[in-house]
Parts: C-alpha cells; sequence; structure tokens
C-alpha cells in the first residue's frame, strides 16, 4: 500500500489522517491505529516519519497554517483595487478556505491549543506569522496606493487574535450551531476596517 507513495505523499497521508481522526473523536482520544487506519500504513511507516502522535500534530498544524498564508497572499496581495476591496478579497478567501478544509479546521483552531507546552508554543508562533504577513500585505499594497492606511505590527497581533475568537464562536457545539465560517465575512471586513482607519492607531506605530 505505501511502496507507490513517495517520503512527502505518506507524511502528507499520515497527517490526514489524523485530521480525519481529530473530527471523528478529537485528539486526546485519537490513537496511532486511528492515524494509520485513515492513511491507509503501518504502524511502522508512521514512525519512520513521526516520533509520535505530537510530532504528526504539529507536522498538520504548520500544513494548514501554510496553506492559508498562501491563500492571505495571494487573495489580497494583487494591487490595482480598492484597499476595501482587496481586504474583502482577502477576508473572503481566508473563510471559504478555512471552510473548504473542515477535516483540519478543528485542529487549527481547537485541538492545537490543548496539545501540550509544544503543540501551544508553535501555535503562538504561527499566530505571530499570520500578523507579519498581514502587516507584509497591507505595506505591498500601500507601495502601490500609499492612501492605504498602514497597519501596525500590535494590531496585527490583535487582529489576528479577534477573528480566531469570532471562528472559535463558530467551532462552539453551542453557540456556532448552523453558521458557518463564511458567514463571518462582514464582521471580520468590519473588524479589519475598524483596526485600519483607527484615529489612535498612529501612536502604537
Amino acid at each position: 500500500m505505501t511502496s507507490t507513495r513517495t517520503a512527502e505523499e505518506l507524511r502528507h497521508d499520515l497527517t490526514g489522517g489524523l485530521a480525519e481522526a481529530i473530527a471523528a473523536k478529537g485528539y486526546a482520544a485519537t490513537t496511532i491505529a486511528d492515524i494509520v487506519m485513515h492513511a491507509r500504513v503501518s504502524k511502522r511507516t508512521f514512525y519512520e516519519h513521526f516520533a509520535d502522535k505530537e510530532a504528526c500534530l504539529m507536522a498538520l498544524y504548520e500544513q494548514g497554517c501554510e496553506q492559508l498564508l498562501e491563500v492571505v497572499r495571494g487573495a489580497a496581495g494583487a494591487g490595482g483595487r480598492p484597499w476595501r476591496e482587496m481586504v474583502n478579497d482577502g477576508v473572503t478567501a481566508y473563510l471559504t478556505a478555512m471552510e473548504g478544509m473542515p477535516a483540519t479546521t478543528r485542529t487549527l483552531l481547537v485541538e492545537i491549543q490543548a496539545a501540550g507546552p509544544k503543540a501551544f508554543r508553535l501555535h503562538q508562533r504561527m499566530q505571530r506569522r499570520f500578523a507579519d504577513t498581514l502587516v507584509e500585505v497591507v505595506e505591498g499594497a500601500r507601495a502601490a496606493d500609499p492612501s492605504i492606511p498602514p497597519l501596525a505590527p500590535l494590531l496585527a497581533i490583535a487582529l489576528v487574535g479577534g477573528v480566531h475568537e469570532m471562528m472559535m464562536q463558530v467551532c462552539d457545539p453551542y453557540t456556532g450551531a448552523g453558521q458557518s465560517f463564511t458567514s463571518l465575512t462582514p464582521a471580520v471586513d468590519e473588524l479589519v476596517y475598524a483596526i485600519l482607519t483607527n484615529p489612535w492607531k498612529s501612536q502604537m506605530e
């Protein structure tokens, strides 16, 4: 079953297997047996690529975040548009991407924060990566259109945290039932506009 797959494909299948298992029963209850069942490989193959379940989780989280970062760069980074349109395109693309990978979404939003100190630190680093990417996207757009308001790094972190909390509400089985990530688009747009046009933010730059 595994001989025709490259090492990269096997790692991808193993992280995908973990995502499927987490979606079905949560990270704490997931076993190596669950992961290899979904990935259609042996336990020996798993340990050839990952030391343990936590290492596989961290790889899954990084893969998901890198995919989303590319989505944001691609959607919001293209110039030649009014800045509000650029913001809306970036927000829409990000939330649509989250909607499109349900097996990974719970890992990105919920499980990573309760999976131990290493996973928590990785989560913090990737949140900063998202904030840095937003600053870079805005600065790139400002090079072509100086009328676009700048985004201070500290406010970018606040923005990333605020959007994360909105998405957590959708994930909550009690408050988020029936909601989709894309339904958050107007609220996220409003949050971004409010931060970019905040008359006091220049004090933080």
